[in-house]
């Protein structure tokens, strides 16, 4: 216990992640006060929105106006996705502090979901990451399927560590490996985590891991075990997993924050703010939020 990290960072990902795949639509002044909330709470990094085209993502359409209605809180990045240089025009036009590159470690996942290799997928980040350093913009990468891939199955580690580097020479300052389908357990995860870390900083990679299989929480440990010290959540548990029909996504930020709490580690983020986060986000959604630790002290408070 002794050698896992004194301090966590938490990227909240809950009104980006968390949201875009929301059939009905979330208006953008639910969606800024979401942030809002968030932001109160003590986060140093929130995903607030995604510059892609609206066609494929409507969820995201009023992203413009979310960044510009939120109050900034300082000391607090804000995060745009931003999958092309229209979309990274947007994020700058809008003012985030970071924006979010993503490939896949998967060939099979790449040429399903964007029609092209990997190494093509990088390629045209290349703009992107240029421009990014040129206005002093923080670089975010994201390796998607690093553990699984929901047509190809197994992702060769060689696979993971190809990717990382590739994003490594775009000149990313972190770099997320994610689990998106949500099928990893601790042993794999260590393993995976620790190829990224040969070919980048270990202090400066992410854990994004999905809890389809219920094993988000133990994906984390795992990863702390071996030194990873940044990882991301969504509150509420929000966002489906579009690859496995009724499973969950994105492991509950409070389900997070209070493990790492019962292990005395510093995160900066009120957990109590994080559950009343939630418990407004559900109710404008309609249905009770995800996260167990939420439920459960909702549940005790209502009592």
């Amino acid at each position: 216990m002794n050698n896992l990290p004194q301090h966590v960072k938490i990227v909240e990902v809950g009104p980006r992640d968390g949201l875009q795949n929301e059939k009905e639509a979330v208006s953008a002044r639910v969606k800024i006060e979401l942030v809002d909330r968030l932001s109160r709470a003590g986060f140093m990094n929130i995903e607030a929105a995604s510059f892609v085209s609206p066609k494929w993502v409507p969820q995201m359409a009023t992203s413009a106006e979310v960044m510009a209605g939120i109050e900034r809180r300082p000391g607090t990045l804000y995060s745009a996705l931003t999958p092309n240089m229209q979309g990274f025009e947007a994020a700058l036009a809008a003012g985030a502090g970071e924006v979010v590159i993503f490939g896949s470690a998967s060939e099979a996942f790449s040429h399903k979901n964007i029609n092209c290799s990997i190494a093509e997928s990088i390629a045209r980040f290349e703009p992107v990451a240029r421009a990014a350093r040129e206005h002093g913009l923080r670089l975010r990468g994201s390796v998607s399927c690093a553990f699984g891939c929901p047509y190809q199955g197994e992702v060769p580690l060689e696979a993971v560590a190809d990717v990382v580097g590739r994003m490594r020479d775009l000149g990313c300052d972190e770099i997320d490996i994610a689990d998106t389908i949500g099928v990893s357990t601790p042993r794999k995860t260590q393993a995976v985590m620790q190829t990224a870390a040969r070919a980048f900083a270990l202090e400066r990679i992410s854990g994004h891991f999905h809890d389809t299989y219920g094993q988000a929480l133990a994906n984390i440990y795992a990863s702390l075990e071996v030194g990873v010290a940044i990882f991301h959540s969504s509150v509420a548990g929000l966002g489906g997993c579009p690859y496995a029909r009724g499973a969950t996504g994105n492991v509950a930020t409070e389900d997070v924050l209070y493990l790492l709490d019962g292990l005395g580690i510093q995160t900066g983020v009120d957990l109590q703010q994080v559950v009343d986060a939630g418990a407004f986000i559900s109710a404008q959604l309609g249905r009770k939020g995800a996260s167990r630790v939420g439920n459960a002290l909702l549940a005790k408070h209502a009592g």
